[in-house]
C-alpha cells in the first residue's frame, strides 16, 4: 500500500482516538483550548526559529558557503508549521520536535553530513604546472 494512502488514513484515526482519550481525561472544553493553544504557540515558535535560520542562511552566504544545513532546518520548520496548523495532538509532537533545534539535528544530521561532504567533494581541485611546448621544439609529447 502507498505510503501516503497509508498515512492519509491512519494520522486522522490516530489524531480521533486522541481526542477522545484526552477529552475524557480533562473535558471538552480543555481540549479544544489546548488545541488551539499549541497551535497559536507552535507558530510563533516557528516564526522565531524561521527567522533564525534565515539569518543563519544569509550569513554562511556572506562566508561564500552553502546554507545547506540552513535549507533543511527552513524546510523542516516549514512543514512543521503545517502540522502545528492541523488540529490534533500527534501532529502537534512531531511539529515540536521538528521546531525544537536539538531534535532537529539528530533528526536530520546525516542528511546534513552528506550534503556537506558531496559539496567538499566538488571543490577538490588539482594543483600542477604547465609548459608551453611550441611546434618548433625537438621533444614530443
Amino acid at each position: 500500500m502507498n505510503t501516503v494512502l497509508l498515512s492519509v488514513i491512519l494520522i486522522p484515526i490516530i489524531e480521533i482516538y486522541l481526542f477522545i482519550k484526552i477529552g475524557s481525561q480533562i473535558g471538552a472544553f480543555n481540549t479544544i483550548l489546548l488545541i488551539f493553544l499549541t497551535a497559536i504557540v507552535g507558530i510563533y515558535y516557528a516564526r522565531y526559529e524561521g527567522l533564525n535560520t534565515l539569518r543563519s542562511g544569509i550569513t554562511q552566504i556572506m562566508k561564500n558557503k552553502t546554507p545547506a544545513h540552513e535549507l533543511i532546518s527552513g524546510a523542516a520548520i516549514a512543514f512543521a508549521a503545517l502540522l502545528l496548523i492541523i488540529p490534533g495532538f500527534a501532529t502537534d509532537v512531531i511539529g515540536f520536535l521538528l521546531i525544537i533545534p536539538i531534535t532537529r539535528k539528530l533528526i536530520f544530521g546525516k542528511l546534513n553530513y552528506k550534503l556537506k561532504k558531496k559539496n567538499v567533494e566538488k571543490n577538490n581541485f588539482i594543483d600542477g604546472e604547465y609548459e608551453d611546448i611550441e611546434e618548433d621544439d625537438d621533444r614530443k609529447i
